[in-house]
C-alpha cells in the first residue's frame, strides 16, 4: 500500500455530537470550496447551486424549495462539498497515466484516486497494456461499437447507470440499449430504493412518493425511518425545522441517535448561529436492524385496537383491511421486543403520536430498504398509511427520500431492467423499432453474470460500480473477466483500474459546467424526490476541450454501433447527432414516449419547473391490480444470530457521499481522522473480550458458496447502537456483504443485515478491498463452526 493511503494510526474517538450544522458547517463548507475552487470559482458555482436560474446539486434528491422561498445560500454543507469535488481545479492528464501504471494507482486510496483531479482526455488500457493512454473520440466509438457488434447476443453486454445522469441522457441511454437489444439497465436504484419502487407499485400503483415539498412543512407527524437527514439530505433539516415550528410532532426510528436528528443549528437564523437551535426528533425509537417491520405491526396492533382509523378512507380506496387488521391483531409482544429492542411503553408512545395526528409523513431510506424483508417492510409502512388515510391530502403522504440526485429521474426516463410494457409500446411508436420485451439484468445479476463469463462488456454512465456493489472481491475479480469496460466519469475511481481486457475511460462534464453544442449552449433536466422536475445549466467553462457531454457521448457510440455499415446510416432511422446537437430533440421525444411529460420542453423552462403526475396524490386513485389501495399481510421474520455473532450494518461517514470520500471527518459520530472502525455497544465489546481502541478482524460465511469474507483491522469504538449489532462504513465493509444475500423480490443486497463474528486483528494486516495488504476472501477450513445465516424464519 503507497504512502498515500489514510493513516489509521492518527483516528482520534470524541463524544458524538448533539446538534448538526451551525457556523462549523458553514466553516468546512467554505475551508473545502476555497481549497479546491479558490474564491472565484467557489462564487460562481456556490452561488447558483440548487438556483432558479442554475444548476441542480449533484449530491442528494431533496426537493427544492419554491422560488420565491429559495434563499441566496441554497445548499448544504455536503453539497458545497460534492460541488468543490466537481469544481477542483487539479486535472488528470494523459501526463499522469504516463507516470501511473494502473498496478500504481491500484495501490492508492480512493481519496487519493479521486484528489487526483478532473479527467482530461478519452483514454484506453488496450490489450495486454499496463497503462492507460489517449485515444481519440472517433477511435473510441469505434472500438466500442466494434466489440459490442461482435457479442453473439446483446445480451452479453450491461449498461449502468449512476444517479447523476441527466433526464436527456438517460433517456437517450436506454434509447440506445434497446435499440441495440437488451433491457440489461442495471442502476443504482438496484442498491438503494429497488425495494421501496417494487413495494410501493404493488401497493400504491406507482414506486415514487406522493408528497411534496409543502406537505412536509404542513404536516402534524413526520416519521423518519432508516433515515440520517443530518448527513445524507442536510437540506431536509431546514424543512423540519418549519415544520417544527409550525408545531409537528417527530419520531426518528433509527439504530442510532443521530445528531441532526436531535438538534439543527440552521446557520442562516440567529438562533441557530447564538442560540440554542431546533430540536428535531420528539421520539427517539433506536430499533436493532432489521427490527422495523416488527415494530410497525405493533403500532398497526394499537391502531386497530384503538379504532384509530380512516374508516371512509379505508372503505372508498383500499381492499384487503380486515385480514391485515386480523393479522396484527395477533402480534407477539415478546416477540415483538426481543426482535426490535424496544419496549412496549416506547412503541406504545409511537402509536399515541400517530394516533394523535390528522396528517403524518411517512419518510423513510436505505435502512429500510437494503433488508431481505424490506419489500415487506417498505408495505407495511404503507398498510399505516392506508389506516391512518394519509394518502391524497394536505401535509400527509408516503415519502421515500432517494439518496442520490436524479436517480428517480432516470427510473422515469426508461432506466430499468424490467420496463412496463406500456413504456415499450411508447418506445415502438415513436421511434419504429421493437424493443426487447424480456427483462434484463439488475446490478447484482450483472455480477453473476460478468462472473459466469455470461456478459462481457460492461459500460458504467458514471459511478463507482465495483466499489459501491456487495462482495466487494467477487464483483473485482468479475469485472476482470469482460472483454471491454467503459466508464463515462469526472475523476478517477476504483473502478476505473478493475479493467476488462480492454478498458475506456471516458471524460464528460460535470453539472457545474456550461454544455454547449453545434445549436448553443444546452439545459439539461432533472427529477427530485417529489416527483418535481426542472431544468439546470451549469456557469463553469469545462475543466477540459476534450470533454464531451454525456448526451454527446452516448450518441456518439449509438452512432457508430447501430450503423447499418460502418459510417452509415442507424439502421432504425434514428438520428442520434441531431439530438446530440439540440437536447430540445430529445425532450420531445420524451414528451410523445413518457407518460407525464407532455409538453415537456416549455413545462421545464417554468420557473421551478413542473409536477409529475401522481394519481394517489393527485386523486387518491391507484393503477393497482385492484384498482385500490392494496394492504398486504407480512409475517414478521426473524433474522436468526447465533451466540457469539453480530449483526452488521454499514453507513456512510458525514465526509463522503456513496463511494466518494472527501475526507476522514465523521464528527457527528466523534471520529476523526480514519475509516476503519467498528462501532459497538460498551455490552458486546465485554462479552467479547475486547476493549475500545482494539483492533478485529470482521468475518462472514455465506452458506451457498461456503467462502469466507473477512475485513481485516477495524478498530473498536465504543457506541450507542442496540446490543447485539456493530455499524462500519460503506464502502469498506461491502466485503462482506454475500452477493446472493439480497432482498426478497427487489434483489436489493442487504448492506444492513449482515452477521459476523469477530477475531483480534493480526498486526500485519489492513483491512478492506481496496488494493491494501489483505486476505479477504478464503475459503479455508478456518472458523468453520461458525456458518453464515442464510434465511429469516
Amino acid at each position: 500500500m503507497s504512502d498515500d493511503r489514510i493513516d489509521e494510526s492518527q483516528l482520534e474517538v470524541h463524544e458524538p455530537k448533539d446538534a448538526a450544522a451551525g457556523v462549523t458547517g458553514v466553516r468546512v463548507a467554505m475551508e473545502r470550496s476555497l481549497s479546491l475552487m479558490g474564491p472565484k470559482r467557489s462564487a460562481q458555482t456556490l452561488l447558483k447551486l440548487n438556483q432558479a436560474d442554475g444548476f441542480d446539486c449533484m449530491s442528494c434528491a431533496w426537493p427544492d424549495p419554491a422560488p420565491k422561498d429559495r434563499h441566496t445560500a441554497e445548499f448544504c454543507e455536503n453539497g458545497a462539498k460534492a460541488v468543490a469535488w466537481e469544481g477542483d481545479t487539479e486535472r488528470a492528464t494523459p501526463d499522469f497515466f504516463a507516470q501511473h501504471s494502473i498496478a500504481d494507482l491500484e495501490q492508492h486510496d480512493d481519496m487519493w484516486l479521486e484528489r487526483q483531479g478532473r479527467l482530461t482526455h478519452p483514454m484506453v488500457k488496450r490489450s495486454g497494456g499496463t497503462h492507460y493512454e489517449p485515444i481519440s473520440w472517433d477511435e473510441a466509438f469505434r472500438e466500442i461499437a466494434a466489440t459490442l457488434r461482435s457479442l453473439p447476443s446483446p445480451d452479453m453486454a450491461s449498461f449502468y447507470t449512476s444517479g447523476r445522469a441527466s433526464n436527456e441522457a438517460a433517456f437517450l441511454y436506454q434509447l440506445f440499449v434497446r435499440a441495440y437489444g437488451t433491457n440489461n439497465l442495471p442502476d443504482c436504484s438496484n442498491m438503494c430504493h429497488e425495494s421501496t419502487s417494487i413495494a410501493l407499485q404493488e401497493s400504491i400503483g406507482i414506486g415514487k412518493a406522493s408528497v411534496t415539498i409543502s406537505d412536509v412543512y404542513n404536516a402534524e407527524l413526520i416519521i423518519i425511518a432508516g433515515q440520517n437527514p443530518g448527513t445524507n439530505h442536510p437540506r431536509m433539516l431546514s424543512a423540519l425545522e418549519v415544520a417544527k415550528r409550525r408545531g409537528a410532532k417527530i419520531i426518528a426510528i433509527n439504530p442510532l441517535r443521530e445528531a441532526g436528528l436531535v438538534n439543527f443549528r440552521n446557520p442562516q437564523k440567529p438562533r441557530g448561529v447564538v442560540g440554542r437551535g431546533t430540536d428535531i426528533a420528539d421520539l427517539h425509537l433506536p430499533v436493532k436492524p432489521n427490527g422495523d417491520l416488527a415494530l410497525l405491526q405493533a403500532i398497526g396492533s394499537l391502531i386497530v385496537e384503538w379504532d384509530a382509523l380512516d374508516h371512509d378512507f379505508i372503505d372508498a380506496h383500499t381492499t384487503g383491511f380486515q385480514d391485515w387488521a386480523e393479522h396484527v391483531r395477533q402480534v407477539d409482544w415478546a416477540q415483538v421486543e426481543q426482535v426490535t429492542e424496544l419496549t412496549r411503553d416506547q412503541i406504545t408512545e409511537a402509536a399515541r403520536l400517530l394516533a394523535a395526528s390528522k396528517a403524518t409523513v411517512w419518510c423513510w431510506a436505505m435502512g429500510i430498504t437494503q433488508h431481505r424483508n424490506a419489500v415487506a417492510t417498505v408495505k407495511e409502512i404503507a398498510n399505516l398509511a392506508f389506516a391512518r388515510g394519509d394518502l391524497g391530502k394536505k401535509g400527509a403522504g408516503l415519502f421515500p427520500v432517494r439518496g442520490h440526485s436524479n436517480v428517480q429521474g432516470d427510473r422515469t426516463m426508461g432506466i430499468w431492467e424490467r420496463p412496463p410494457q406500456k413504456f415499450l409500446d411508447s418506445l415502438q411508436a415513436e421511434f419504429g423499432f421493437d424493443p426487447p420485451r424480456h427483462e434484463g439484468l439488475d446490478t447484482v445479476d450483472t455480477i453473476r453474470g460478468l462472473r459466469d463469463g455470461k456478459v462481457e462488456f460492461f459500460m458504467g454512465l458514471g459511478g463507482n460500480f465495483v466499489t459501491a456493489s456487495p462482495d466487494t472481491d467477487v464483483t473485482r475479480d468479475a469485472m476482470r473477466r469482460s472483454r471491454m469496460t467503459v466508464h463515462v466519469a469526472t475523476k478517477l475511481n476504483r473502478s476505473h483500474l478493475t479493467c476488462g481486457d480492454v478498458a475506456l475511460l471516458l471524460p464528460t462534464l460535470g453539472r457545474t459546467e456550461k454544455d454547449v453544442q453545434a445549436t448553443g449552449e444546452q439545459i439539461i433536466t432533472v427529477e427530485d424526490s417529489v416527483c418535481a422536475v426542472h431544468a439546470s445549466h451549469g456557469p463553469l467553462e469545462p475543466a477540459s476541450p476534450h470533454l464531451r457531454s454525456e448526451v454527446a457521448i452516448i450518441a456518439g457510440i449509438a452512432a457508430a454501433t447501430l450503423a447499418d455499415t460502418e459510417g452509415g446510416a442507424d439502421r432504425h432511422g434514428i438520428d442520434w447527432l441531431s439530438m446530440k446537437d439540440d437536447y430540445d430533440i430529445i425532450r420531445d421525444h420524451i414528451s410523445r414516449v413518457v407518460a407525464g411529460c407532455e409538453d415537456y420542453n416549455a413545462r421545464c423552462r417554468k420557473q421551478g419547473g413542473f409536477l409529475l403526475p401522481h394519481p394517489p396524490r393527485d386523486s387518491r386513485s391507484f393503477e393497482t391490480e385492484s384498482g385500490r389501495g392494496e394492504f398486504e399481510v407480512s409475517p414478521i421474520e426473524v433474522l436468526h444470530v447465533p451466540e457469539g455473532h453480530l449483526l452488521l450494518h454499514t453507513m456512510r461517514s458525514h465526509d463522503q457521499f456513496n463511494t466518494t470520500i472527501y475526507g476522514t471527518s465523521d464528527r457527528y459520530r466523534g471520529i476523526e481522522g480514519g475509516r476503519h472502525v467498528v462501532f459497538m455497544h460498551r455490552e458486546d465489546v465485554a462479552a467479547h473480550g475486547l476493549r475500545a481502541g482494539d483492533f478485529v478482524d470482521l468475518h462472514t460465511r455465506w452458506e451457498d458458496d461456503d467462502v469466507e469474507r473477512c475485513a481485516d483491522r477495524f478498530r473498536v469504538v465504543e457506541y450507542d447502537v442496540p446490543r447485539g449489532t456493530i455499524g462500519a462504513y460503506y464502502p469498506e465493509a461491502n466485503v462482506l456483504v454475500p452477493l446472493d444475500s439480497t432482498a426478497l423480490k427487489s434483489n436489493q443486497p442487504t448492506y444492513k443485515s449482515v452477521v459476523v463474528w469477530l477475531t483480534p486483528s493480526s498486526p500485519h494486516t489492513h483491512g478492506g478491498a481496496d488494493g491494501g495488504e489483505q486476505d479477504s476472501v478464503r475459503s479455508d477450513d478456518t472458523h468453520k463452526t461458525h456458518p453464515q445465516p442464510t434465511h429469516l424464519s
